[in-house]
């Protein structure tokens, strides 16, 4: 009688290796070269079209996946793209911070409790105000995701 290896499923808890390639192919996660990374399916570790593709494999695969532009972290999103007031930026950081294009600026969130990022896209010559780039940096991006299932549980 032989014994089928475990699938993975909804809430599984996972060790694996993977990596993460964005559109120039270049590794953004790479847990290959290094000790393998354990997570839950769900928890919000990886986003849900990357769970989605793990959901099935059972354990022991090796496969590299290649997600559609935007599939991995949604569309780009122009409304994510806002005007701050560099005036602002220095009442609540340091004010004599300087921001240049691609830097990245954390935010708090509104209710205290966290930060999220922007990138800085542009700087008004007058020194006004900055544009951010809210949406994560593969929003809209071809992404490659190679995994090895070493555990499912």
């Amino acid at each position: 009688m032989t014994t089928l290896a475990p699938t993975v499923a909804p809430g599984s808890f996972l060790t694996l290796h993977y990596r993460l390639a964005g559109p120039d192919g270049d590794d953004l996660v790479n847990t290959f070269t290094d000790k393998p990374a354990t997570l839950s399916l769900g928890s919000g570790e990886l986003s849900p079209a990357l769970e989605a593709r793990l959901l099935g494999l059972t354990e022991g695969t090796r496969t590299t996946l290649q997600l559609e532009p935007g599939e991995a972290f949604g569309p780009r999103n122009p409304e994510m793209l806002q005007r701050v007031a560099l005036k602002l930026l220095r009442e609540l950081g340091d004010p004599d911070e300087i921001w240049n294009v691609g830097d990245v600026v954390q935010f708090p969130t509104p209710d205290g409790s966290g930060h999220f990022a922007g990138v800085v896209r542009e700087v008004d010559a007058a020194g006004e105000w900055a544009l951010f780039d809210f949406n994560h940096p593969l929003a809209g991006q071809p992404v490659t995701f190679e995994v090895q299932l070493i555990g499912v549980l």
